[in-house]
């Protein structure tokens, strides 16, 4: 379903010769979309479950956004991935942004409900799986700065906001067989994915054994195959 492509040269094909950011797009084939990220971003990877689950065709473009030859701040004044890049230049960024456009492409297997209470309902439940990844990834760039410069209590107020995402996910749960009820959703796809990256990063957390519900949900998530073709690489 997607061409992995790792050279950052070839963005420059997308150009037109002015700035791409916030050009509106015009839908073309989905095949002409590309797709900048990393294989470890759990934002990156809940973009690339959702095309599978659409079937949608796409590039993957690797890239390094501490990199100094780093080409998404193109299309991203941000400097983040993900990044969804159509061939006429125009481009989309944040992935919760990207998901919404990308069910509108495909009427297979729609993952956020028309609008209402039910659409509030599941895109609260990404807000709360995107803000645990946000504090993850906030210790994670902690941690990398010199010992004497860290924060212990920036870094443990962190993971106070990720131990009450995980209560109250795992509460709002239950025993039902997804974040929604019975229909598998955004939700799930946005809790698997910020539960992947707690396994990649922060295995030492042991998120599984105060989080029984969880657990079950992302064993049955582990198993779907959008979920095992973007398992990111642990090395």
């Amino acid at each position: 379903m997607w061409q992995m492509r790792c050279d950052p040269a070839r963005a420059r094909r997308f150009e037109s010769g002015r700035p791409a950011i916030l050009r509106p797009l015009r839908l073309r084939l989905c095949d002409s979309m590309k797709l900048i990220g990393s294989l470890t971003s759990p934002y990156v990877r809940k973009v690339r479950v959702v095309m599978a689950e659409k079937k949608l065709d796409y590039q993957l473009e690797l890239e390094n956004v501490w990199s100094p030859d780093s080409q998404v701040q193109k299309y991203n004044p941000l400097g983040k991935v993900p990044c969804l890049v159509m061939e006429d230049g125009g481009a989309l960024f944040d992935s919760r942004v990207i998901v919404e456009y990308l069910d509108t492409l495909s009427p297979v297997a729609r993952l956020i409900p028309q609008p209402g209470r039910e659409r509030a309902a599941v895109k609260c439940w990404e807000a709360i799986a995107d803000g645990l990844l946000d504090a993850c990834v906030t210790v994670v760039r902690e941690r990398l700065r010199p010992a004497a410069q860290q924060s212990p209590e920036w870094i443990e107020r962190q993971y106070g906001k990720v131990r009450a995402s995980l209560d109250a996910m795992d509460h709002s749960l239950g025993e039902n067989a997804h974040c929604m009820g019975v229909n598998y959703s955004l939700a799930d796809i946005a809790v698997g994915c910020a539960l992947g990256y707690l396994n990649l990063r922060f295995a030492d957390l042991d998120w599984r054994a105060d989080h029984a519900n969880l657990a079950r949900l992302y064993e049955k998530l582990s198993a779907r195959p959008s979920f095992v073709d973007s398992m990111p690489p642990t090395a």
